[in-house]
């Protein structure tokens, strides 16, 4: 598995040449990874959102966790089903389940999601007693 280190080390010009500020941004979230072409598309369906109901809203009044879940996934389910761009919006529904996840992402750590998930299940041990080792998939 490649490591935010290794990507560093690849990138860099010169590893025994150094600069302050390089070594201690090396210890900080590298935001260079995600991909531009994303964030933009998310940033679209954001403002969308934001003139709908209000910028950064879920900070004013929480959230239910599983209202966002349940319109990524119908998002995703759309999108795996040949549906492309969400009819009302004209944009990606991946874009949608990104924005979807990411006001869940921030409300979370600002305490301002009701985590109303079901009790905990079997879902990660099924994954693994289902997940063939060793084999490529």
């Amino acid at each position: 598995m490649i490591t935010d280190d290794d990507i560093i080390r690849l990138l860099s010009s010169d590893p025994d040449e150094s600069n302050p500020k390089d070594r201690i941004g090396d210890t900080k979230p590298s935001l260079h990874l995600i991909p531009p072409a994303a964030e933009i598309a998310e940033a679209v369906v954001m403002g969308l959102g934001a003139r709908k109901y209000g910028a950064y809203n879920w900070r004013k009044a929480k959230v239910r966790a599983t209202v966002y879940v349940s319109a990524a996934r119908r998002h995703l389910a759309q999108w795996l089903d040949g549906q492309d761009d969400d009819p009302e919006s004209g944009v990606s529904h991946l874009a949608h389940v990104r924005a979807c996840m990411g006001i869940l992402l921030d409300a979370i750590p600002t305490g301002h999601c009701i985590d109303d998930r079901p009790e905990p299940g079997a879902a990660a041990e099924l994954i693994e007693r289902f997940t063939r080792h060793g084999e490529t998939e």
